[in-house]
């Protein structure tokens, strides 16, 4: 399993695409993209960074502890969010998840514990009754879960998740979009380290002040 790799072998997955290249090389078009058509963020007024993630990648798994240690540094005009995709219909229960349990307010109690046993154990947690017995585990009531899961709430969440993630052209995850007008990759940025030097960077030009 992921969780179980040792310190040399997490460096050695974190680099594994590459050396990061140095602040003064960041180009548009290899290192990030510059979206066509801009898509709409909920900042109120700050940068907004998502990342666009599944509860089952194994590369979002990887990332997660990197970008929870970025985001303790954002200063205070960042807005850093998450966003889950369902690029397939096979992941579309884990975001209508992270949706229900951000409407409960209890996304905090399961949220790694879902990361580890998707993308870290590959359990078969595919149904919405999988995942009500799942989230009860971690104190969360299952009924409410379940009548959450399928809200109209929930429904306007992932409808406008989904639109943005289409309109930015997201094919694949981890990905992070940069106030609805850049996307980064590992594999544009040369590693997971790497995309978050990038992301800086367009913060920096966002504020005006990067070149």
């Amino acid at each position: 399993m992921i969780r179980t790799l040792g310190k040399v072998a997490f460096l050695a997955a974190v680099f594994a695409l590459g050396a990061p290249a140095s602040a003064e090389t960041w180009e548009e078009g290899t290192h990030y993209q510059v979206l066509d058509t801009p898509v709409r963020t909920d900042g109120n007024g700050k940068i907004e960074v998502a990342e666009v993630f599944w509860y089952g990648c194994p590369h979002c798994y990887t990332f997660k502890p990197i970008v929870e240690a970025w985001e303790k540094g954002l200063a205070d005009d960042v807005s850093f969010v998450m966003m889950p995709a369902a690029l397939g219909r096979s992941w579309e229960p884990h975001a209508r998840t992270y949706y229900a349990l951000e409407a409960m307010g209890e996304l905090d109690k399961v949220h790694d514990a879902l990361f580890d046993a998707l993308a870290g154990e590959r359990r078969p947690l595919n149904t919405p009754e999988a995942l009500a017995d799942f989230v009860a585990d971690y104190g969360v009531d299952a009924e409410a879960f379940l009548q959450n899961y399928e809200s109209f709430g929930v429904n306007a969440r992932m409808q406008q998740a989904q639109s943005k993630i289409r309109g930015a052209r997201i094919t694949g995850v981890p990905t992070m979009l940069v106030n609805g007008k850049y996307k980064v990759s590992a594999s544009m940025a040369g590693g997971h380290e790497a995309v978050l030097e990038v992301v800086d960077y367009l913060i920096a030009k966002e504020r005006g002040t990067g070149e």
